[in-house]
């Protein structure tokens, strides 16, 4: 990630800690430090993405009551990005099926062939 985007991860973590209780003994930097650094590889965009399945609730691995573990959260960062990936690979096979396709087959055949310029031009013999 970018400086930009540690900040943008880091006010995305936080958020996620003032939605679930903390315990009194956490020291809130050491653990912010400990995600950033789990999940430093990832996509900032799969990080927001698993941060907001979590505080909805949408995750079925993750206990809604407490804040995920960095682990977990890797996890779900992860399945978020397969499923981005599925879904544009989903949207450009989409684009190319529909694209119309110029293979030039009857006209590049008849040209190898010999056969006349125009269709149905009668080659003679």
């Amino acid at each position: 990630m970018t400086a930009a985007e540690l900040q943008q991860a880091t006010k995305a973590l936080a958020a996620m800690f003032s939605c679930f209780p903390q315990s009194a003994l956490t020291d809130v930097e050491m653990q912010m430090r400990g995600y950033l650094g789990a999940v430093r590889d990832a996509d900032l965009c799969d990080l927001q993405a698993a941060i907001q399945r979590f505080v909805r609730g949408e995750v079925r691995s993750g206990n809604a009551q407490f804040c995920p573990s960095s682990a977990q959260l890797c996890i779900e960062v992860r399945e978020r990005r397969t499923m981005r990936e599925l879904m544009a690979r989903r949207q450009t096979s989409q684009v190319l099926d529909s694209s119309p396709r110029r293979s030039g087959g009857e006209v590049a055949r008849r040209s190898r062939d010999g056969e006349g310029d125009a269709l149905g031009e009668v080659k003679a013999g």
